[in-house]
């Protein structure tokens, strides 16, 4: 009887996850450059082993369950402004530098001009070139020319070359990685690189930027509800189980305090 309520608990935790992960998914549907996670159950010979040699309660770490991020690319909106950028291809990325001196991988290439002339994401990670951060020279003060008008001065060709009215600034620095699924999410939209990550820079005559567009996020809203609905009824059916088993035990031990 315990047996088979840990069954069912053990059952209804990695739906509990999924529908967790299918909730972040939707909630981050309209995340530019988003990549959704996803939840795949290991071989059911794992899942007995696991059954069987885990006494006691149900744990989230003993569960057969291993995440996944999709890293297929989402289709590219145009927006017409020069400081968005979009790279063809699934395993390419921009690297961007946090506060902290760290590197991040990104596929969400919506970036603005700083007070400093720094090209930077929303939330202030600095877009590296081949050379460091990026620094485009402001006008000064007095000087009429503003920040946005500076922006829509500058060109990126589709090699990733930065220039501001014909002059060169900058090479963007674009990385392939051999296998995405080794990165580790960092944030919604950033990845930073492990130990087995293989990575390697990418030249300008390998480099395809398109300026002017951004990559949305892969997440298909229809499918993450239709999954959602559906894990929802499997966890109430798991929720039926262990009150009929509660149910039975509870007449169980009552019968056995009446014979006694």
């Amino acid at each position: 009887m315990l047996k088979e309520l840990y069954t069912a608990a053990l059952g209804m935790l990695p739906q509990q996850t999924r529908l967790e992960m299918t909730a972040n998914n939707l909630a981050n549907a309209n995340t530019v450059g988003f990549k959704r996670s996803g939840i795949f159950e290991q071989s059911l010979i794992e899942a007995r082993e696991n059954l069987l040699n885990v006494r006691g309660d149900a744990e989230t770490e003993d569960l057969p369950i291993s995440q996944y991020v999709d890293f297929r690319p989402g289709a590219l909106q145009k927006t017409g402004n020069p400081l968005d950028l979009a790279l063809d291809g699934a395993d390419t990325f921009f690297v961007v530098l946090a506060q902290d001196g760290s590197e991040h991988l990104t596929r969400a290439g919506h970036f603005t001009l700083n007070d400093q002339g720094m090209v930077i994401t929303p939330d202030g990670k600095m877009l590296l070139s081949t050379n460091g951060p990026i620094r485009i020279e402001l006008p000064q003060q007095g000087d009429t020319t503003n920040g946005d008008t500076v922006a829509r001065q500058i060109q990126i060709s589709p090699q990733g070359e930065l220039q501001l009215n014909g002059q060169f600034v900058a090479q963007l620095r674009v990385v392939q990685v051999g296998n995405p699924q080794t990165l580790q999410r960092s944030s919604s939209t950033c990845f930073q690189p492990t130990d087995d990550t293989d990575i390697r820079e990418l030249d300008a005559a390998t480099i395809r930027v398109q300026q002017g567009y951004l990559e949305a996020s892969n997440v298909n809203v229809v499918s993450e509800l239709v999954s959602m609905i559906q894990l929802q009824r499997m966890f109430e059916l798991g929720q039926k189980v262990i009150q009929t088993n509660d149910g039975t035990l509870e007449r169980s031990i009552d019968i056995g305090r009446f014979t006694s």
